[in-house]
């Protein structure tokens, strides 16, 4: 009889139960049904997908920001490279000028010692011309000496 009674309270545990949840099963649905319940569940999803929005766009803004900052670095970067460059380029064209004023400073040195030379030729000529003039106008004058010297001419006195 006991077993009986356990056997009976179970059915009605059971029976109690699945009634239960049948009732439940039975508000939920009407619950699903009623005009409240609908409004809340779209309240609810418009809000997931304000969020989801809003989300989204708070990651497009970081994202944007971050490309904004990383095309201000590379910008100032080339910037540097630029001002780098153009540095290089003003110090190799100051060497090219302080070359080019140093070969035209010893092209002019080499040109004055040649024109010193050539004058100091040229006076060499003139002086040994000069000699040489010298030399033939006192040969010429001995001859000219030695001639009067040698060819006595016999005296004549009177005509």
């Amino acid at each position: 009889m006991k077993r009986q009674h356990e056997e009976e309270l179970k059915l009605l545990e059971e029976e109690t139960a699945r009634r239960l949840e049948e009732a439940i099963r039975k508000n939920v649905e009407e619950k699903l049904k009623s005009e409240e319940v609908k409004l809340e569940i779209e309240r609810r999803v418009a809000e997931g997908v304000k969020k989801l929005f809003d989300d989204v766009e708070a990651q497009l803004g970081k994202e944007k920001e971050d490309a904004i900052t990383e095309a201000r670095r590379k910008e100032e970067q080339a910037r540097k490279e630029r001002e780098e460059l153009d540095k290089m380029l003003e110090e190799n064209r100051r060497r090219v000028e302080e070359a080019q004023r140093r070969e035209a400073l010893e092209q002019q040195r080499k040109e004055e010692e040649r024109q010193r030379e050539l004058e100091m030729i040229q006076r060499q000529k003139e002086e040994a011309a000069r000699r040489k003039k010298l030399e033939e106008e006192e040969e010429h004058a001995n001859r000219i000496n030695s001639l009067g010297k040698n060819k006595s001419r016999p005296k004549s006195y009177g005509f």
